[in-house]
């Protein structure tokens, strides 16, 4: 799933035991560009972006890299973005031919491995869904007292995640049912003021009637400076949240509901290659074009905002659904970027089950001989990576090793203090790391629009950006030399920063939540990349 949250303020009904937004960053007031300020210039903990152009890049060589955004889609359109879309330069657009003979017709800017000539998969279920729909099918009949070995084991762990499944079903209907009644609560204090839209000195004044008309007044005081108006924070909250877990009812956690039809594949067979349509955009772009410009919008036109690297071309293989994407389509995209010269990966999305994670581990394999560096978001669940599961992960699942030109990144924030670690950013001492900026940054959306997100979905691409910018200007640099000026390279927190603790937090050295101990930095990585 991808791994972002576009819902800030209903962190502020957490109270009402919101389950989904109790990790929600709350929404800040920064820099639009502050994920490529500088510290101590700017006094927001960027990663030096802006120094390094003006300080070390003037007059020198460069090359355009070619990366791969792996995600919902991106609109290559965008104002921001069009001029730096890939263009298959072996693909004659519209002749509905495959011209370069590589299985995939007329994909001249990427490849959609969730559609056909049907449509575009839009929704789908968790993977967690869609394997106790297996395990239903497969243990309809079965006698556990005569199960032994796998199928013994396999049993367990389906009872397992049927709970699991429970759990999580009745949690969304819960907190769907808890906003539909904060939404009338609303509503009723609206209707009261006599104004559908009042502004904050008209809630001021309004004289609550009750513990419940009390709470909706102190949410709407503290939301509001963040929006339009009344109804600006009812469109994208109030409606944003109901709106989500209807979806996750509808779709995600819903056992009857099944997308794959809709490709057309033969899903089983994890072998198979060539299926999909060339539409790189898909039903919803917004998270995959968020990602893209972040990489790299172009920095030099006046308009929008400015990318990590100046000099990139972007890739849009369309993988990840609203739901878990799948295991299949993950391997066919890495294969599909790698084959097709790609020379950084962005994978902002995970899930916490895999059904057949050999099929990701060989695509990562065949990324890894053809020296492609894969930048993946460790996840916002504010977990444990070394303890709770979020694939796709560096370690083969047949214990052959690891992915070596990987890169796992968590969500750090503005603020060089206790907060640094973005609340909802997963950790981990040796799975995690680095870290990079992923709270309220500003990147391009759909329609030339642009907009704040925050998640490890975001500072994943800060990392690629970074990694694309090191390549561009000394292209021959290996992947696994990349990645170690990155990691050598980072900004050490000397400070100790707040994690949770079950239901309480603690503080810990950086160094506990990731395996260099810092965030990435621009500067310092060009720096030592000279010195290669």
């Amino acid at each position: 799933m991808r791994t972002s949250f576009p819902l800030k303020q209903l962190a502020l009904v957490a109270g009402l035991c919101l389950p989904f937004f109790a990790n929600a960053q709350q929404a800040t007031k920064y820099k639009p560009n502050w994920q490529n300020l500088d510290l101590q210039t700017d006094s927001v903990f960027g990663i030096s972006t802006e120094k390094a152009y003006k300080e070390l890049l003037p007059g020198k060589k460069h090359v355009t890299v070619l990366v791969a955004v792996i995600d919902g889609g991106v609109d290559v359109e965008h104002e921001d973005l069009k001029k730096v879309i890939w263009n298959n330069p072996k693909e004659k657009p519209g002749d509905k031919k495959d011209d370069d003979k590589n299985g995939y017709i007329d994909d001249i800017h990427g490849w959609d491995f969730i559609g056909s000539a049907k449509g575009d998969v839009h929704y789908d279920n968790l993977e967690l869904t869609r394997m106790v729909r297996i395990y239903n099918t497969r243990f309809a009949n079965a006698d556990s007292t005569k199960l032994t070995g796998k199928d013994l084991a396999d049993f367990k762990a389906y009872g397992k995640m049927k709970a699991e499944l429970n759990k999580k079903t009745t949690e969304a209907q819960q907190t769907y049912d808890i906003i539909n009644r904060f939404n009338g609560l609303i509503d009723n204090v609206l209707t009261k003021i006599g104004n559908q839209n009042p502004s904050i000195a008209d809630i001021e004044k309004f004289q609550p009637n009750g513990g419940a008309e009390t709470y909706v007044k102190g949410v709407l005081i503290k939301a509001l400076p963040d929006f339009k108006d009344v109804a600006d924070f009812k469109e994208k909250e109030i409606k944003g949240g109901l709106e989500h877990f209807k979806e996750m009812l509808d779709y995600h956690l819903n056992l009857n509901f099944n997308s794959r039809d809709t490709v057309g594949d033969n899903y089983n067979n994890a072998n198979e290659r060539n299926y999909g349509n060339n539409d790189v955009a898909g039903p919803d772009a917004d998270h995959g074009s968020h990602v893209a410009g972040i990489i790299g919008a172009v920095r030099d036109n006046n308009i929008g905002i400015m990318g990590v690297a100046n000099d990139v071309a972007i890739m849009s293989v369309r993988t990840v659904p609203n739901g878990d994407e799948r295991d299949k389509d993950v391997a066919n995209a890495i294969r599909y970027a790698a084959a097709n010269g790609a020379k950084v990966v962005n994978m902002s999305f995970g899930k916490g089950y895999s059904y057949n994670k050999k099929a990701v581990d060989e695509a990562v394999k065949f990324a890894m001989s053809k020296d492609v560096l894969l930048i993946h978001a460790a996840g916002n669940e504010n977990e444990n990576t070394e303890v709770e599961l979020n694939v796709p992960n560096r370690t083969y699942e047949d214990k052959s090793g690891t992915a070596n030109a990987w890169i796992e990144v968590g969500a750090s924030g503005p603020t060089d203090d206790a907060t640094l670690k973005a609340s909802f950013s997963n950790y981990g001492k040796t799975s995690v790391d680095v870290f990079a900026p992923g709270v309220a940054i500003y990147s391009t959306t759909p329609k030339s629009t642009y907009a704040e997100h925050d998640g490890t979905s975001m500072a994943a691409p800060v990392v690629t950006g970074l990694a694309a910018l090191i390549r561009s200007y000394y292209p021959k640099l290996t992947a696994l030399q990349v990645k170690e000026i990155i990691l050598k390279s980072v900004v050490k927190i000397s400070h100790n920063i707040e994690i949770k603790d079950g239901d309480n937090k603690k503080e810990v050295p950086f160094t506990d939540i990731c395996a260099t101990g810092g965030v990435v930095n621009a500067y310092n990585a060009l720096k030592l990349a000279a010195t290669y």
